[in-house]
């Protein structure tokens, strides 16, 4: 059936491997959003800010298997949206040495 649906229905295919995709990563990690560790709902429609949204687990790099994605909030990764994987790690160690100069002004004070 599935062979039938993919060639003669390929956006509903498409909406099944979505759901096949979401359920095993529930299986995988929970309701819980791997971010803010809050739970998700999973009835409301894609895109919704308590939904559930598929992010790669490392940004800018998309791979097929399972274990690349994980489950979060959209409004858990907005600011990462835009981001290649350069810029994101730029912003990473951009923001790691503004907190290791205010606890070294505080060891120092």
């Amino acid at each position: 059936m599935s062979f039938l649906t993919r060639y003669f229905n390929p956006w509903k295919y498409r909406r099944q491997k979505a759901a096949e995709r979401v359920a095993a990563l529930r299986a995988r990690d929970g309701d819980n959003c791997a971010r803010c560790r809050r739970p998700m709902r999973f009835d409301l429609v894609e895109g919704h800010d308590q939904g559930a949204a598929i992010e790669p687990v490392v940004p800018g790099v998309i791979g097929e298997a399972l274990q690349d994605f994980r489950l979060c909030h959209p409004r858990c990764n907005p600011s990462g949206v835009d981001h290649t994987a350069e810029v994101t790690m730029r912003l990473r160690k951009k923001n790691e040495a503004e907190l290791f100069a205010k606890a070294r002004a505080k060891r120092a004070a």
